[in-house]
């Protein structure tokens, strides 16, 4: 009878015991201990690595303040190197920048020629290659400073002339375009773009031109 008491003591104590450890409550987290002044707090990798609401900005928003408000035209210049100085006087004040060349006019058409040979009859053998490879719009040259030189037509426009340039180029032939009369030489712009606000003035005098002309920023590539 005695141990059986015991035992069903030992169970009654038991049960107890769990019915404790099931319905105790949660510990509480002890607090993160005091870090002394003037010490930094230690950062995990990926607290380092976190993105900053800089980084996440949309890129749409980055783009769109490198786009130009104000477009406009400085010169004219007398030659590309003049251009190229002005742009290179404007570095970092304009959004964009391009060179333009403005073709000078005057000349009344096109010719499209071959250098002069060395001799008659090298003048001659180039004239029959250029007869077999299906040209027949050809003259040798007799006199003058263009002797034994091959004319291989004359143009009224620069862009015909070119088309035949390119033509006998591809069938290996050094074509050369020549103006016909005197032609004016070519002007030189610089096409820009400027955040709104900039003082255009202040760049053209900067650039050494006058008043900016107004330009549409879609011409700007």
């Amino acid at each position: 009878m005695l141990i059986r008491a015991l035992i069903v003591l030992l169970i009654v104590l038991n049960l107890g015991v769990a019915a404790w450890w099931l319905t105790r409550p949660e510990p509480q987290p002890l607090p993160p201990p005091e870090i002394p002044v003037g010490v930094a707090r230690l950062q995990l990798v990926d607290e380092s690595q976190a993105p900053t609401p800089a980084d996440t900005a949309p890129a749409s928003a980055v783009v769109a303040t490198a786009e130009p408000s104000r477009c406009f035209s400085l010169g004219s210049f007398t030659s590309e190197a003049g251009a190229r100085q002005a742009q290179d006087s404007l570095q970092g004040q304009l959004l964009r920048a391009q060179l333009r060349e403005v073709p000078g006019v005057g000349a009344s058409g096109y010719q499209v020629v071959l250098p002069p040979a060395a001799d008659r009859e090298a003048a001659q053998a180039t004239a029959a290659r250029i007869g077999a490879a299906g040209f027949d719009d050809y003259l040798l040259i007799n006199q003058g400073e263009q002797a034994n030189g091959i004319a291989l037509g004359r143009y009224r426009s620069r862009e015909a002339a070119e088309r035949r340039q390119s033509q006998l180029q591809a069938a290996g032939f050094p074509a050369q375009l020549q103006p016909v009369g005197r032609a004016g030489p070519s002007q030189w712009w610089l096409d820009a773009g400027a955040a709104d606000g900039a003082d255009l003035a202040a760049l053209a005098r900067t650039a050494s031109t006058g008043t900016p002309l107004p330009l549409e920023c879609t011409a700007l590539r």
